[in-house]
């Protein structure tokens, strides 16, 4: 439960710290009050997000803190272990969050540097608001199963849960299969066009070192006749006409010489080797001109090489890129032809896991329709309390298509008065009828909530007399077994409070300011505030029966 909580510079508030205890807690105050204020400070602490402008005119931040006191509470513990934050001392949560009105804000708990995300987690753990929209969303079935299934206890919602997940897969499933019905499918004159394109692939050898090796091919086989003439100069050069003649006559020299003087036989044997390296240039000449032949390109090399210059031309520049270009098409063709194998392979799949999913919604509905008896057997009880003698209420199980809450909805019926049929909520209850539904099924659903700090904004709204004195016993009720804080205009629930909060705004010429003050401690303080809520603060007959309220309270 809260046991203090600090707010400074928000919205019109200054500075306050309020005290809290456990039980029923009330805040009162006149409508424009600012009573928001201190809801606002609740919602920040619990990670909603917040404007800059709920930062106090003139101030450079709002900051709000309390400390929460959460004994025994492993599921806490767990959770603080795994956003690496530090642990409860004593069993006492710290919160503390900044808003700036220029910078970017901050959040701590217990002491340490959060985020908004992590403080959001802990928010779902301790606090949870029900505020005057409630019964409106009370009218949507989808909020009616919500309520069913939290009747159901956890080990519906962890079985739900399971469901859900399975059912996502499922779904994942047949968008694939939508997927490859709706693709682009080839015609046959486009297959056979694509079949045509990579036929000549086929013919080619798409490696870079290949692409290089055949463009050198191609240009010598091209340009052979030019080459052959070059060649053949070279082989007059090198044979019988050129050096071929010369180095017999001076190696027959060199080696008459050597004779004469020794130390030319180094040399000598150095003119042996040029005329070796001269016959060897001559026959790797030689070697080209055979391979030439007569001139001309071959008409294979050509192929490949108009092949190649027409993918180049159509696909990309280089190898890779015409590389690319061939396993597109091959996957396009795939595709194309193997879609309906593909589809009928997924088909058996999304009916196997249809089959698990159907097995699992069954027992899911078997809980629901459980809990709905026990719901609407606790429900009606409360209602009789609430005003609703003759009432009846119904969780009426009913058949909704296969979804990612199972294969059934539940629908809320309702009758506040005998001789009448039951009808959806949304068909026959009032605003004030809805109210006190929703605050009953809140109670009963109260039960087996472990969130210990319960935020009511105006729950009592549209409803007052003996019916509202019923509404202020249920939510002190409520805080037999969780901290409660209401903000109420009923005098008749405000004097069930255990603690007592009053909202005042004070204003001069210059400036306003709103303050919260406990009166629950200074007996002649609240009987005041009483006989406000009751039409005239200094009226005597206001007075008493504030005063009587108090009385019957306790």
């Amino acid at each position: 439960m809260i046991q203090r909580l600090a707010i400074r510079d928000l919205a019109l508030m200054d500075r306050t710290e309020l005290e809290f205890g456990a039980g029923f807690t009330v805040v009162t105050g006149e409508t424009g009050a600012g009573k928001s204020v201190l809801l606002g400070a609740l919602s920040l602490l619990a990670g909603n997000r917040a404007p800059k402008a709920i930062v106090r005119k003139g101030a450079d931040a709002a900051v709000v803190e309390a400390e929460l006191e959460l004994n025994d509470d492993p599921a806490l513990d767990a959770l603080l272990s795994e956003m690496d934050l530090p642990a409860c001392e004593d069993g006492r949560l710290l919160l503390r969050r900044t808003v700036s009105a220029e910078k970017s804000g901050r959040i701590t708990v217990n002491g340490a540097a959060a985020t908004l995300a992590q403080l959001a987690r802990l928010g779902e753990r301790w606090i949870d608001f029900h505020g005057p929209g409630e019964p409106q969303r009370l009218l949507r079935e989808s909020v009616q199963l919500e309520l069913l299934d939290a009747q159901a206890g956890s080990t519906h919602a962890t079985a739900l849960a399971v469901y859900a997940e399975a059912y996502a897969q499922w779904r994942g499933i047949h968008q694939r299969i939508e997927a490859l019905k709706n693709a682009e499918r080839l015609s046959e004159d486009e297959a056979a066009f694509v079949r045509s394109q990579l036929e000549k692939f086929s013919g080619l050898d798409l490696t870079d070192e290949a692409i290089a090796l055949l463009e050198r091919d191609y240009a010598v086989a091209s340009r052979a006749q030019e080459l052959l003439e070059l060649l053949s100069q070279i082989d007059s050069g090198l044979g019988g006409q050129g050096v071929g003649t010369i180095f017999p006559r001076l190696l027959k020299a060199g080696t008459a010489a050597a004779r004469i003087d020794t130390d030319l036989t180094e040399a000598v044997r150095r003119l042996e080797s040029l005329a070796a390296e001269a016959d060897d240039l001559r026959s790797d000449f030689a070697r080209t001109v055979s391979r030439l032949g007569t001139g001309g390109v071959p008409a294979a090399l050509e192929q490949r090489m108009n092949n190649w210059l027409d993918l180049r031309r159509r696909y990309g520049p280089d190898a890779a890129t015409v590389r690319s270009k061939r396993e597109a098409l091959v996957a396009r063709l795939a595709g194309s032809e193997g879609a309906e194998a593909q589809v009928a392979v997924l088909q058996t799949e999304a009916d196997a896991a249809e089959k698990v999913l159907r097995t699992q919604a069954s027992g899911l509905r078997k809980v629901r329709q459980k809990a709905a008896t026990s719901l609407a057997d606790s429900v009606a009880r409360l209602l009789g309390h609430l005003g609703f003698q003759k009432a009846k209420f119904k969780a009426e199980i009913i058949d909704a298509p296969l979804s990612a809450t199972g294969d059934s909805a539940v629908r809320f019926l309702f009758c506040p008065n005998a001789g009448q049929d039951l009808l959806p909520l949304s068909q026959i209850a009032s605003s004030g009828e809805a109210a006190r539904v929703m605050l009953a099924l809140k109670t009963t659903l109260a039960a087996s909530d472990r969130t210990p700090v319960l935020v009511f904004d105006e729950v009592d709204a549209n409803v007052g007399g003996e019916v509202g004195a019923q509404v202020g016993r249920e939510l002190a009720a409520l805080g037999g077994r969780h901290q409660v804080i209401c903000v109420t205009h009923l005098p008749q629930v405000a004097a069930l409070g255990r603690q007592h909060f009053v909202v005042t705004k004070e204003q001069d010429s210059t400036s306003t300011t709103v303050k919260i003050d406990s009166v629950h401690k200074e007996m002649s303080v609240r009987v005041a505030e009483l006989a406000r809520m009751l039409g005239d603060r200094s009226s005597r007959t206001a007075i008493t029966h504030a005063k009587e309220l108090l009385a019957m309270a306790k």
